[in-house]
């Protein structure tokens, strides 16, 4: 069943531009008569809004990270959540109890991002020690390491089968490698790594597959979103959000304020980098229909990725500094999930971008979401003064079995 079925892409609310489409009216030759009066409504009604709201409450408050949380993730069965930040370690909780179950230990770096294989057997993981790690969750071992990129691994993702694992780094490629089952590689160590695409010039901060592992979209500080060819590497679409934006980098975990790049020879920094306006993480939509893209205007995108049309923007919260992921739920109702620069985690409704819920509790910036797989659950992941995991769920709406 397409969770997204049903959406309304006739038309954009690009706030930049206005598009008419296919889908428009036709404007007659004539005026037509006046549609006869209708009486207007008494002073004191109002239209009530018909958009279902959630009602997610706290349920855990995870607290062990002791340097900025990057990234939170539930396994693809919804038994595990792990979650990584700026000290070398990855951490493995159960969502309904809040109880750590393991470290996953043997980075000598910090780390960015990870990713559960389809089985929740395995997760990869990656650090600005240059490698990835894929571990085996259950025994807490590394299974491989995963070494080719030149400068600190931000981003990764398994495809959908888990056959093949896209990673993005700071010198701007991305690389291809073949797995099987989440962890055994197919080939031997000259062919680990199947394809490198030299795809930006500066760093990469979000790769992600379709959902049948053709297509790739990657996003990066040079200010563009690509979809990448997986067989061939080849570039198909770029869209570009904006042009006149002054470059800053930011630290989630070694910088209090932006360095000023056009001023300031480029340092060494960890975790997520941010550059004004442009986008900073993407994502496919579950369907594989459309993309949702977060940029430094506080606006969060869903695009049309092949005709590159903006469909809806999602505002409210607020993204100037640090780079802030989104995500989908569709467990319950259609929500759009991000965290934000406020210490709040804000959901819309999908198809008419209202505001429906802003869950309050964090005291720092909230950097990481991620939504359940199957239960209203969200987990948010904070920053600096905060360090906390907290799990919100919502029992009173239905969910996907």
């Amino acid at each position: 069943m397409d969770p997204l079925a049903g959406m309304d892409d006739s038309s954009t609310d690009d706030d930049n531009t206005s598009q008419t489409t296919e889908d428009d009216p036709q404007v007659p030759e004539h005026d037509p008569p006046p549609p006869p009066a209708q009486p207007a409504p008494p002073p004191s009604s109002q239209q009530p809004s018909r958009v279902q709201r959630p009602n997610y409450q706290l349920q855990h408050t995870l607290i062990g990270h002791t340097k900025s949380i990057s990234a939170v993730k539930f396994s693809p069965d919804g038994t595990l959540l792990a979650s990584c930040g700026a000290e070398n370690t990855v951490k493995i909780w159960s969502p309904f109890t809040g109880e750590l179950v393991r470290n996953l230990t043997g980075h000598t770096e910090g780390l960015s991002d990870i990713a559960w294989s389809t089985d929740s057997v395995y997760l990869a993981s990656a650090s600005d020690d240059k490698t990835i790690r894929i571990w085996e969750v259950d025994t807490g071992v590394t299974q491989k390491t995963l070494k080719g990129h030149s400068k600190w691994v931000f981003c990764l993702n398994y495809n959908h089968n888990s056959t093949l694992l896209v990673s993005g780094a700071c010198d701007g490629d991305i690389r291809i490698w073949d797995t099987k089952k989440g962890g055994v590689l197919i080939h031997t160590i000259n062919r680990r790594c199947l394809k490198t695409l030299h795809a930006h010039i500066d760093y990469v901060t979000a790769v992600h597959f379709n959902r049948d592992s053709s297509l790739i979209v990657s996003c990066s500080l040079d200010g563009q979103i690509q979809i990448w060819n997986t067989t061939n590497g080849q570039c198909l679409k770029t869209i570009v959000e904006g042009h006149d934006a002054i470059w800053y980098v930011v630290s989630r975990c070694f910088f209090e304020s932006p360095v000023d790049l056009t001023t300031s020879p480029r340092p060494r920094i960890s975790a997520f980098l941010i550059a004004q306006t442009y986008s900073q993480h993407v994502q496919f939509s579950p369907n594989s229909k459309y993309i949702l893209s977060t940029a430094h205007d506080s606006a969060i995108r869903l695009w049309d990725y092949q005709t590159t049309r903006c469909l809806k923007t999602y505002t409210g919260h607020v993204n100037k500094k640090y780079c802030i992921c989104a995500c989908f739920s569709v467990t319950g109702g259609k929500w759009i999930v991000a965290g934000s620069e406020d210490h709040k985690v804000w959901l819309w409704d999908l198809q008419t971008r209202e505001v429906v819920q802003v869950l309050e509790g964090h005291s720092d910036v909230v950097v990481a979401v991620a939504t359940h797989p199957s239960k209203n659950m969200i987990a948010s992941g904070s920053i600096d003064s905060d360090l906390a995991i907290r799990i919100w769920e919502d029992r009173t709406g239905t969910e996907r079995g």
